[in-house]
């Protein structure tokens, strides 16, 4: 059934192989190469001219006998390892796998630190600066005799 499902998605049916089992692997791989014209876009749903020349390099090299692994070291060989849409873990694309992790770790970091940031209290004020606050606001609860409106004052 997956074989017929596979053989159906073919744009061509005279780009197919004759074993199904090889058409297959050679599907199986499509997914894992990278469109280099459409680059976020596997060869297998591409249609750019150059993905139907990969599609028919991998289905010789498919026919030839060679391994899955020996198909994409000769894609990587002919092309770079950016023709794999998930590369390698290596030393040399280390900072690609890498990269986010560290990115959302140093996030992390430096929002726990924000949070974590004493923030400074207010200080107490001083009698004096209780009285001139007193004024400004124009506060008559009795902290200055002085502030008392005619309305507190029953002779007025």
């Amino acid at each position: 059934m997956a074989s017929a499902l596979c053989l159906a998605a073919a744009s061509d049916p005279a780009e197919r192989l004759s074993d199904p089992a090889q058409e297959a692997r050679a599907r199986t791989l499509f997914k894992e190469v990278r469109c280099m014209v459409c680059q976020n876009e596997s060869i297998e749903d591409s249609e750019a001219a150059l993905a139907v020349d990969l599609r028919r390099m991998v289905r010789e090299r498919v026919a030839a006998g060679d391994d899955d692994p020996t198909v994409r070291r000769w894609l990587v060989d002919r092309y770079g390892e950016f023709v794999l849409l998930r590369p390698s873990f290596s030393p040399a694309n280390l900072i690609l796998w890498l990269a986010p992790l560290v990115a959302v770790l140093v996030g992390g970091l430096a929002l726990v630190q924000r949070l974590r940031q004493v923030r400074p209290t207010a200080e107490a004020l001083t009698p004096e600066e209780t009285v001139r606050l007193s004024r400004l606001v124009g506060d008559t609860n009795g902290h200055d005799p002085a502030l008392k409106s005619s309305r507190d004052d029953p002779n007025a």
